[in-house]
């Protein structure tokens, strides 16, 4: 069964050029190798090289390399037949034979076995194979599309992955950028995460994001890609309780809690408290009682320092950044820990 089409959304200058190059070779019989970080989409320029080409209406089919066992990768490609192996008890049709005449997308290629490998080259090369436990040779007529984050002229270069096959592969090489030189993507990809996010609430309009809050956006570096802002933004939007303002959090990361400094009680004594309120003068210790949250205390005043500079100077955090001693980029880890800071400059 064909996989259903997603758009593409951007149209920053390194999204165009990946875009042109997918249209240009959409249309040859020959295998094309997508290469990229996690989370940048090879999956989407797959189906793109699929449904721009003479094969649109055939199957299209994909399967993740990295999902399967050696023999189940092996089994799920070429097929088996009845008694193969422990438990199959009847004849199975492999991708290749269900995607003839289509298009077979696999992902993470680098994952597979030498022994998978050279059955690909095979198939790849001639349109021949066998199932497992067969000897009837098969012809398919199949257009590969392989993707991977790794690096695979190294893992040749290691004995990790055939050369033969990266050279069969290899006829083009999609290079898809990774969202941090696609500055001018992250907010139109924003927004429309958002509004399906939105959608999915059933809520009657997207307000938008406030300065602050696309700013954030644009300033992090997105090590996840497209799938990390995907995620951050409906995180965001779902947290986000006035549908009506525009969000003014961005939740980065969802493990970060701000934690108050609670009192703690004594064994005898109530209204014990970690810190007593009267100061002593001179060089006597401050009075304090056990047991006491050091973390949560120190937490709380880290807070109220960071919010106390980024006032003082005007919510310019890198100014406010080098008050405090910090780097910028440690700044803004500190504000993914207390996102309230940020609201403030909105109140203000």
């Amino acid at each position: 069964m064909a996989s259903a089409r997603q758009n593409i959304i951007g149209s920053s200058e390194a999204l165009h050029q990946v875009l042109q190059q997918t249209s240009k070779v959409a249309v040859l019989n020959r295998p094309v190798l997508v290469i990229g970080e996690r989370g940048t989409g090879k999956e989407l320029i797959a189906e793109r090289l699929h449904y721009l080409s003479g094969r649109w209406q055939q199957p299209y089919l994909q399967v993740n390399c990295a999902a399967m066992s050696e023999h189940l990768l092996e089994s799920e490609l070429f097929g088996h037949e009845a008694g193969a192996f422990t438990g199959a008890s009847r004849s199975r049709a492999g991708l290749f034979e269900r995607a003839d005449g289509g298009t077979l997308f696999l992902d993470e290629l680098a994952t597979a076995s030498l022994q998978v490998q050279e059955k690909l080259l095979r198939v790849i090369e001639y349109g021949r194979f066998e199932r497992l436990g067969g000897s009837r040779t098969l012809q398919v007529d199949v257009r590969v599309v392989a993707a991977t984050n790794a690096c695979l002229p190294e893992l040749v270069t290691s004995g990790a992955f055939r050369g033969d096959l990266l050279d069969r592969l290899a006829f083009d090489v999609i290079n898809l950028p990774p969202l941090r030189v696609r500055q001018d993507d992250i907010a139109e990809l924003a927004e429309h995460f958002a509004l399906r996010m939105s959608l999915e609430l059933q809520r009657e309009y997207f307000a938008g994001f406030s300065p602050a809050a696309m700013r954030e956006l644009l300033d992090y570096h997105w090590p996840g890609n497209i799938r990390e802002l995907k995620n951050v933004v409906e995180r965001s939007v779902y947290r986000h309780e006035e549908p009506a303002m525009p969000v003014q959090h961005i939740v980065l990361d969802p493990f970060a809690v701000s934690w108050q400094a609670y009192p703690f009680t004594g064994a005898n004594d109530e209204t014990a408290s970690p810190v007593d309120a009267e100061q002593k003068s001179g060089n006597e210790a401050v009075p304090v009682r056990y047991p006491m949250d050091l973390r949560a205390l120190l937490e709380q005043q880290e807070q109220q320092l960071i919010g106390q500079a980024l006032t003082a100077h005007g919510f310019h955090q890198r100014q406010a950044a080098a008050a405090l001693g910090l780097t910028y980029h440690q700044l803004r880890a500190a504000l993914r820990k207390y996102p309230e800071l940020l609201a403030q400059r909105q109140g203000n």
